[in-house]
């Protein structure tokens, strides 16, 4: 299940909320624009497989390639781009507040304040529209982890690295302890999608928490070299990173497909166990070979000018949290049981989430033209910085 957000946005780009600085690099709102859509299609492509249409959503020959697709591409892919993203932004602003001359203690109570708040944010979206919510477990990872902020760049790899070792044997852990392919089903009517929500949430967010700690600790570092500000000393490893991590997802989500679309049945729940945790795990590969493909076009976009095309993508990635909270709207009118309740097959699933997508993409040119910021990122930006929404 992919969740994600949204989450970190700014000039390097803090995350969904940040006070907006005068100059914006182009590269962290054009990775947040273009992986909304991955989170767009793996969310209704997830939907579609719990909409209770036969056999899984899964019926004739394009399902099976929508299937594959997903678990080669999207599933597992984006949130770890989003929460690089988000780990990007808090060493951002870390580093903004000190050379303004601002104490630590200082920036780590405005830190904790906006995670709080994004915590909130989270609970709220669980609630009401959405059990996979991941604003909670990023402003969860803000309060726990802000310290890191504070480590050599060697310590804070290795707390990255140790994160990634807890992540992958607890993934193993977790496999093994449940039956093969099992999945949560959606009660209908409101009162019991309203429970369901609240008794997955809780271990939705402690599961996300474990594996989203990895990605967000590497984009601390990153956001410390500025690769995305400043990608021109960082071509090489940009480049290295999108050549070997896009194929290395490809690869480890290869047996993941197979298993999905019905043409290999793993032997024992060991090994099926294996093969979901070699599919999150490489997950990660993939998102960070999104991020280093996206920043290389940026800077060449940003060389010659975006379009139109480029500059609604931005503008999507600049209201990130807007859009994603939409999104959840989006399927909670067209999945839930109190709304239209639409049984499709995956490939239809797809196709739905890649045109929910494109409608948020035109919707954020239009706000940018005409000079709105996205209403999700004015209230967490008053709630965390106070009335006047911006840094003091």
């Amino acid at each position: 299940m992919e969740t994600a957000r949204t989450p970190e946005q700014s000039g390097s780009s803090p995350p969904p909320g940040d006070a907006a600085p005068p100059r914006r690099s182009l590269a962290p709102d054009l990775a947040r624009g273009v992986m909304l859509l991955v989170i767009a299609t793996a969310h209704a492509h997830m939907f579609a497989q719990m909409s209770g249409a036969p056999g899984g959503g899964i019926a004739d020959a394009w399902d099976r390639i929508a299937t594959g697709t997903m678990a080669l591409f999207a599933d597992l892919r984006g949130y770890p781009m989003f929460a690089a993203l988000f780990g990007y932004g808090l060493a951002r602003i870390h580093r903004r507040r000190t050379e303004q001359g601002q104490d630590w203690p200082r920036t780590r109570r405005l830190l904790r304040r906006r995670g709080l708040w994004m915590a909130a944010f989270g609970a709220v979206h669980a609630v009401l529209l959405f059990f996979g919510d991941i604003l909670a477990v990023y402003g969860v990872l803000a309060l726990v982890f802000t310290g890191a902020l504070r480590l050599s760049d060697r310590g804070l790899l290795r707390a990255a690295w140790a994160a990634l070792a807890v992540v992958t044997a607890s993934l193993l852990a977790f496999g093994l302890a449940l039956p093969a392919g099992a999945k949560p089903e959606i009660p209908e009517g409101v009162t019991a999608e309203l429970f369901f929500r609240l008794s997955m949430w809780p271990f939705l967010l402690v599961f996300m928490l474990f594996a989203t700690a990895f990605p967000f600790l590497v984009g601390m570092w990153a956001g410390r070299r500025r690769l995305l500000e400043r990608p021109g000393p960082y071509l090489p490893l940009l480049r290295r990173t999108a050549a070997i991590g896009v194929p290395v997802a490809v690869a480890g989500g290869l047996p993941q497909a197979l298993v999905l679309t019905g043409a290999w049945t793993p032997p024992s729940l060991p090994v099926a166990a294996l093969v979901s945790t070699l599919h999150q795990v490489s997950g990660f590969a993939g998102g960070f070979g999104y991020a280093a493909l996206i920043a290389l076009a940026a800077a060449r976009i940003s060389a010659r000018g975006p379009g139109p095309v480029t500059t609604a993508l931005a503008a999507l990635g600049r209201r990130s949290l807007t859009f994603y909270l939409l999104q959840s709207v989006a399927w909670a009118a067209l999945f839930a049981s109190y709304g239209f309740g639409l049984e499709v097959s995956t490939a239809a699933g797809v196709a739905i989430g890649a045109a929910v997508w494109a409608v948020t993409v035109a919707l954020a040119g239009l706000m940018h033209r005409a000079g709105m910021s996205g209403p999700a990122e004015t209230a967490l930006r008053r709630l965390a910085y106070g009335p006047s929404g911006r840094a003091d």
